[in-house]
């Protein structure tokens, strides 16, 4: 029972990150690392529930030498895992994309991002012994490295959706609604251990670590729900006669009440850092509105380190001051890089908006404002300011991505003087009729410092 009381559901937690818009905050890494935490050792659990049902069941008696033998065979299996991924994965699921990338094919692309994620987990599952999902998550964390970590995600979203309805499905084909008539002090007395103990437990554990109180609290709510693995481990204790019937009932019909709940609790808490920042001074009123969660999508944003004007919420997320006259920059590769060095030296105010995190670490250390994340995220235009703007230059190569930032961009400043390259003139084209004012052919601007070049030698 302890052991399933303390599984949180990875699909409804995802999910619920994803609503809120928190997958790349404080909050939500370390909700993510707690999924991991639970996965790896819900592993263990289920390696150790066959080794120990006499025990557990009153029937027998099992040796000590047999359970440290599983045990670390358990921990080897997992440890080897990891390596494979971090050591072979690394090098072949990013190597793999580019060939398929090369392709063309949007559909091979899905198709492929699909087969290395199922991969994965058959191969942590088969060959490892380790859970099906943690497999899974490996390969997300290795394509979400690569530059093509955005457009895997677009082509997993239906996927992903498809599986959290299944996932529904199941729970609710497996759910007794009797065990509320039949049984609901019971029923009541493990909610409040899933939804009170549970939760009490986390935010004190994040409040040790050092988090302010709302992160703690944002992961306490969370965190306050049970679900996959919690039905494995009360199936594997029915099976070997470890939990009676009315247990795994309690502990399914926690678990759905908890997932249905857990919307309302977020809900809850977003009204309740309202009322914190409504309570605050004006002066800090502007800080407050970055505390609380939106329902609706937002830019993560990360402004210059030292200036005392910007006030940082965690290590990831400020307010960048406004702006206005300026150029944003969208792309902060080896172009954008040497873009920033020639607009400062004209002194131009540059905002950046970029998603790959060393680079944005990297512009903050410069005292560059950046905005954090993908670019065509709802809000994220607006973190940098484009309204106000004079300039927009975009140095990505996506051309779908391109097309729809000009665009995007344009209904937010009419005015606004928009540059971009391209290496084909059909691309070309299409990037003037959506907006763009000017778009520099690359090969020519090769071609010329080819025969500048040339002319040196």
């Amino acid at each position: 029972m302890i052991g399933a009381h303390t599984c949180a559901s990875t699909v409804v937690l995802i999910a619920a990150l994803q609503r809120w818009h928190l997958g790349d905050s404080t909050q939500g890494r370390i909700a993510t690392g707690w999924l991991i935490v639970e996965d790896i050792a819900m592993v263990f659990v289920l390696v150790m529930i066959p080794a120990l049902a006499p025990v557990l069941s009153g029937e027998g008696a099992v040796s000590s030498a047999n359970l440290l033998y599983l045990l670390g065979k358990t921990g080897v299996q997992i440890i080897a895992f990891i390596l494979v991924m971090l050591f072979l994965g690394r090098r072949i699921i990013p190597w793999s994309l580019q060939r398929v990338v090369s392709t063309g094919s949007p559909e091979l692309f899905r198709l492929a991002v699909i087969a290395i994620a199922l991969g994965c987990a058959i191969l942590a599952n088969y060959f490892f012994g380790v859970s099906f999902a943690l497999g899974a998550f490996f390969a997300g964390a290795i394509i979400s490295e690569t530059s093509m970590n955005h457009t895997a995600e677009e082509a997993s979203g239906g996927l992903r959706d498809f599986f959290t309805v299944l996932f529904f499905v199941s729970v609710g084909m497996l759910f007794d609604p009797s065990i509320i008539v039949r049984n609901p002090l019971l029923l009541l007395a493990t909610l409040l251990v899933v939804v009170i103990g549970k939760s009490a437990g986390a935010f004190l554990i994040v409040r040790v670590f050092g988090y302010p109180p709302q992160t703690a609290l944002t992961i306490a709510v969370a965190l306050a729900q049970i679900g996959e693995f919690s039905f494995m481990i009360a199936s594997l204790g029915a099976v070997y006669n470890i939990l009676p019937q009315l247990a795994s009932d309690l502990i399914l019909g926690s678990a759905l009440i908890s997932i249905i709940c857990n919307p309302f609790l977020f809900v809850w808490l977003n009204r309740y850092l309202e009322k914190q920042s409504q309570q605050k001074s004006s002066a800090t009123t502007i800080v407050s509105e970055s505390n609380r969660l939106s329902d609706k999508p937002h830019a993560k944003v990360a402004a210059p380190i030292k200036p005392v004007s910007i006030y940082f919420v965690d290590e990831d997320m400020a307010i960048a001051p406004a702006v206005s006259d300026h150029t944003v920059l969208v792309g902060a590769g080896p172009v954008g890089q040497e873009i920033i060095r020639h607009l400062h030296a004209r002194n131009e105010t540059v905002y950046v908006q970029e998603n790959r995190l060393e680079v944005v670490t990297e512009l903050r250390a410069r005292q560059i404002p950046v905005a954090y994340g993908h670019a065509l995220s709802d809000g994220m235009l607006d973190a940098v300011f484009v309204a106000q703007a004079k300039n927009l230059i975009i140095t990505i190569q996506n051309k779908t991505e391109v097309i729809s930032i000009i665009k995007a961009a344009i209904a937010l400043n009419p005015q606004l003087h928009i540059v971009t390259f391209s290496r084909y003139e059909q691309d070309k084209q299409l990037f003037i009729q959506a907006g763009a004012t000017k778009v520099v052919d690359s090969q020519l601007v090769l071609a010329n410092e080819i025969m500048q070049a040339f002319g040196q030698v």
